[in-house]
Formats: C-alpha cells, structure tokens, sequence
C-alpha cells in the first residue's frame, strides 16, 4: 500500500506538476498519482475538493499535507538532502535560482505554456522584449551555474539532477518546443541532458498517452 499520494494535472501542459512529480520521484517517495485533467484558467472544479488550494500538485506522504511546488521540492530534500548541493555557497545558489523561477520569469511562463505535444517551432509572433529578457536571464543563470558548480556531471549542479534541475526542467521543455533562439552553447548541452533524464523522458511518454480529449484548444492552437 502506497504512503499517500501525489495528484497532478494534465502532464502535456501541467508545469508546475512536472516539477513537484519529479523531486517526489526523486526522492523516492512511495504515492499513488492521481492525474486530474485540467480545464485550463483555473476552471478544474475537481481540484477543489482534492487540494488546499485548489491547484496542482498536492502531495500526501505519511499524514503531511503539501501543497505548492517549492514546497513539495524542500519536503522532498527533507527525506533525501542530496536533491539540494551538499556544498553550502553550491546550496544556497540552488535556492535562489530555484525560487527565482517560482516567482518570476512570467513573460515566458505566458507568451510561452507547455506543450509537450507542440511541434518544434517559434511562436508565429516571434518573442517580445519581455520574453527575451527573461530568456537572457535563464540562459545567464544556467551558464553560471554549469560554469561555477556543474563541472561534475551534466546538470546545474554536477552529476546528480536535483531540485534545482526540477524547477527547471518545464522551462527546458519549452525552449526545446518553442525552438527558443540564442542560447548559449552550455545552455543548449545542459537542455539536452535535461531532456534525455530517464525521468523526464518518462513524463513526455505518459503525457504522449493521455487521452485527445483532454486536449485544450487554448494550447493547441496557438500558432
């Protein structure tokens, strides 16, 4: 019998459920997934009765309650440390440039949804001033990253991905989707190691088998 249970959305759009499914994957905590289809503006009646707040992802694990992706990443570092660096000014930066994306880049997050399904292509609009300034910024704190700290292995932070990898790898996502221009060759690397994670190529292949109807046209079609 699982330990609780972690409920996440639609996995073809669902970025902040990535990210809290992959520090629980992680770490190697023993929930069920529940997968709700998500009805896109914050109109999935369903989750209210099943989240505090009435978003994904929720996490139950052995009578604890999170909610929250940040959250559910430090809860997740609790029951096994080495999602974060072990190295204290290493930890630190993976704080920040994890809670950094939590609270910020909007402009990508809006001009830019997830879509695992989307073919490798530009928005038709191409990418404002706004959009290309947090892509700037990504792409500078990737490579500083990878410069100061990652020279172990192919992540952020070295050989093993963590939590900072996590919160990252819904970004990584669509770049790749959005055939972002621009980055840094590092920057390009480190997306292809991302991609190529058994975990993260596990979340493309179950979202590549939901079912078309909980396809939404608002994602679908944007050109």
């Amino acid at each position: 019998m699982a330990d609780g249970r972690l409920v996440i959305g639609t996995q073809r759009y669902s970025s902040w459920s990535l990210r809290g499914w992959l520090s629980v994957r992680l770490a190697g905590l023993d929930v069920a997934i529940e997968v709700v289809p998500l009805a896109g503006g914050g109109k999935t009646t369903a989750l209210k009765s099943l989240s505090p707040n009435g978003c994904v992802p929720y996490l139950e694990h052995h009578g604890a309650v999170v909610w929250d992706s940040l959250a559910i990443a430090e809860y997740c570092a609790e029951q096994d440390p080495d999602l974060w660096p072990a190295e204290r000014c290493a930890r630190a930066v993976a704080r920040s440039i994890s809670a950094e994306m939590h609270s910020g880049f909007r402009a990508v997050r809006s001009a830019l949804p997830m879509n695992l399904g989307r073919d490798k292509r530009p928005p038709a609009t191409g990418f404002d001033e706004d959009v290309r300034r947090d892509i700037t910024r990504i792409d500078a704190l990737w490579a500083d990253a990878r410069t100061r700290y990652g020279q172990g292995g192919p992540f952020l932070f070295g050989a093993g991905f963590g939590n900072a990898d996590a919160m990252y790898a819904p970004i990584v996502a669509r770049f790749l989707s959005y055939d972002v221009p621009g980055l840094s060759d590092v920057s390009r690397q480190y997306m292809e190691a991302v991609r190529q994670h058994p975990l993260v190529r596990e979340w493309y292949d179950q979202a590549a088998l939901e079912p078309e109807g909980w396809h939404l046209d608002v994602y679908e079609t944007l050109a």
